[in-house]
């Protein structure tokens, strides 16, 4: 898109500089300071405090007054001065050499009080010593009396007062009430939209706002209003803040992106000072974008908390930016992007149209979404040629953009920890692994009784995962700790689902429930390690009966509690059935579970060769993939070498440094994907 010449002005270099002072080549700070006189004053101040100091450090010596008489009388004195409580004298040069070469010229007597000795007078003329009388100087008294108060004063006044003068009409708040935003150029942003990868209807909204703000003229010929805020939902990790870079990246127009949480401070008002100021500067600087991120952190629902009163900080902070939006100024062109990950709290006089007036939801991304994002990041890195991305997209159902750009990272530090020259399949796969579920605990010393029922456990998950068609597809099964789990069996769905059958759910309750039914069938016992499995299970059988109308007996009704911001039509919050209602969910709920237990249990009896043939290949080899699992269960051996052969054939003949081979690029993605999925199938843990 290019700029129409109706806008050329707007960002025309020299006129950015000129509304920017401190953007890139605006012109720069003063050489002098701000106020030279508050400098001359406090070099001043410093110039006499520094004589002061120096005049009290004069090195003199303090004697008694019966000493002082001694020295007079042995002629050691060469003259005194008098003043009202204090004697000053100058010993001779000759009464000092006898004496200690540390010894002081001057000395001082400090009389007992105003009134002086009678015999003072008669003793320095007797002995022929000179003296007078020190005149008292009024002006260096009263200025040496003010002097500690006027540095007090200079004091609070650099440190404090010129903060609250350069506060820009804030008042006694100073600087806390200054906006504490950011602002960027499309010179300074480096993100564009070829960064940002599936989220495309996302991308289409917002580039309609980039186009009107560049040629607003052409949306204003048919009548249009320019939008006033647009708020971006979706899961963390989805890119909502990318996109907001990314526009930055685009527009030809100023960007103030700002958090929520910088509008909150400890004092009561900042926040509506931080909005005003912030929208005061937006509108000086029109066309321009404002990216507020985490809104939800200032803009819940008023009266929901406990101090839900009018002089709630929050509160006052969520009014200012309602008038702000929406107040008695709407011809500006100021847009309002916000980003949040919980639209259902916010609250609705700031989602209405006319602040708000598009809610674009940035979804998890689907196949076609992963694939396209795995190959934004995968530019950063080097691939191997047995890299295959479109099966990485397919395991990594419900995997957001953040998800997928850190299994790109992992791999790659995994790769380089083992000297390879590029990254391969088996360091991806890793690396999903490990985002998901944690790390790998190789070093785990397993007691062996314990590693044959995880053999157990993982076998009857893999197998009912196998023999049950509605089940995806099996894509490892490993016996080795990951996270705070002994093994894992991980699937690779075919496809996203939008929606979950009812055969789906309840195959994924059986396949939960293998695991502890083969523990209890071959080792005459039942362990803590289907926690997950159980929790699972009980779950998706209670939304099954409470939420989706799966449940013949109870049909179609919702039973849950609605949560905050799902009030439709005036419902009520809380429990909405009776008793015996909830006693017969209760049933439902335990009809299903027990139904499934007992068709697997029947499952695993009739195939108890295979799980004794899926258990030897476990402990022998640890992982298994999907292809090996099926050779297994169709009776068939596997011939590859174990952990421990490879461990030895490794300290034998160390591997050599991996050969760099050209790169192939990964396949072209299918014209006709499968169906998007918001939320992926999880993978099933022991």
């Amino acid at each position: 898109m290019t700029n129409s010449d109706d806008h050329k002005t707007e960002s025309d270099p020299e006129n950015q500089q000129k509304r920017f002072p401190g953007a890139p080549g605006g012109p720069g700070p003063s050489k002098y300071p701000r106020n030279l006189a508050s400098w001359i004053v406090f070099l001043l101040i410093s110039a006499m405090l520094l004589v002061m100091f120096m005049n009290t450090w004069q090195h003199s010596e303090q004697i008694s007054y019966t000493e002082f008489e001694q020295r007079i009388k042995n002629g050691e004195v060469l003259k005194v001065v008098i003043s009202d409580t204090l004697l000053l004298g100058t010993m001779k040069e000759e009464a000092l050499k006898g004496k200690d070469s540390k010894s002081l010229d001057k000395f001082e007597v400090i009389l007992p009080s105003s009134d002086k000795p009678q015999d003072l007078y008669q003793l320095l003329s007797k002995n022929g010593v000179p003296y007078e009388f020190e005149k008292p100087n009024l002006l260096i008294n009263v200025l040496i009396s003010l002097l500690p108060w006027f540095l007090l004063i200079a004091i609070m006044y650099f440190l404090v007062f010129r903060q609250f003068r350069g506060a820009g009409g804030a008042g006694m708040l100073g600087s806390f009430g200054r906006s504490r935003h950011r602002v960027s150029s499309k010179d300074q942003a480096k993100v564009t939209f070829e960064h940002v990868a599936g989220i495309d209807e996302a991308k289409d909204e917002v580039k309609e706002i980039i186009l009107f703000l560049r040629n607003p003229k052409k949306f204003q010929r048919l009548g249009g209003r320019i939008p006033r805020g647009v708020l971006l939902v979706g899961e963390p990790g989805c890119g909502k803040t990318l996109l907001a870079k990314a526009i930055a990246g685009e527009a030809d127009v100023p960007f103030f992106s700002i958090s929520g949480s910088d509008f909150v401070e400890m004092f009561v008002g900042v926040g509506a000072s931080r909005v005003r100021d912030l929208f005061k500067q937006a509108k000086e600087n029109s066309p321009c974008i404002i990216f507020l991120d985490e809104i939800d952190a200032v803009g819940r629902k008023r009266g929901a908390g406990i101090a839900g009163g009018g002089h709630d900080e929050r509160e006052q902070t969520l009014n200012a930016i309602l008038v702000e939006m929406d107040g008695f100024s709407t011809n500006d062109q100021v847009i309002v992007i916000a980003a949040t990950n919980r639209a259902d709290i916010l609250d609705h006089a700031l989602t209405r149209p006319g602040r708000f007036d598009r809610q674009i939801y940035v979804p998890l991304p689907d196949i076609k979404g992963r694939m396209e994002i795995l190959k934004v990041h995968a530019k950063k890195v080097k691939l191997g040629p047995n890299v295959d991305l479109q099966r990485l997209a397919r395991g990594t159902s419900m995997f957001s953009g953040a998800d997928l750009e850190a299994i790109i990272n992992e791999a790659a530090l995994a790769a380089t920890m083992e000297n390879k020259d590029f990254v391969e399949m088996v360091d991806l796969e890793e690396a999903r692994d490990k985002v998901r579920w944690g790390r790998a605990r190789r070093s785990r010393v397993v007691d062996e009784k314990d590693k044959i029922s995880t053999a157990y456990h993982e076998s009857g998950h893999a197998l009912v995962q196998s023999l049950l068609k509605d089940a995806d597809p099996v894509h490892k099964v490993s016996i080795i700790p990951r996270g705070n789990m002994g093994g894992a069996t991980f699937s690779l769905p075919e496809k996203d689902r939008m929606t979950y059958s009812r055969n789906y759910c309840l195959a994924f309750i059986r396949i939960c429930f293998g695991g502890q039914v083969a523990e209890e069938l071959f080792c005459g016992d039942i362990s803590s390690g289907a926690q997950s499995d159980i929790t699972q299970a009980t779950e998706l059988a209670r939304t099954m009966v409470m939420e989706w109308g799966m449940s013949d007996k109870l049909g179609f009704r919702r039973y849950t509690p609605l949560e905050e911001g799902e009030n439709l039509f005036g419902a009520v919050y809380g429990k909405t059935y009776s008793d015996k209602t909830a006693e017969l969910i209760d049933a439902e709920i335990k009809n299903i579970m027990d139904q499934a237990y007992a068709e697997v249990k029947d499952l695993l009896d009739k195939n108890r060769d295979k799980v004794d043939n899926l258990k030897d290949a476990l402990m022998k080899y640890e992982t298994l993939d999907g292809e090996e699992v099926k050779l297994i269960i169709a009776g068939q051996k596997i011939d590859k070498p174990t952990v421990g052969e490879l461990l030895e054939a490794e300290k034998k003949n160390p591997a050599p440094k991996t050969v760099t081979r050209k790169k192939k690029q990964p396949g072209p993605l299918a014209e006709n994907p499968s169906d998007p999925l918001p939320k992926p199938d999880p993978g099933f843990s022991g």
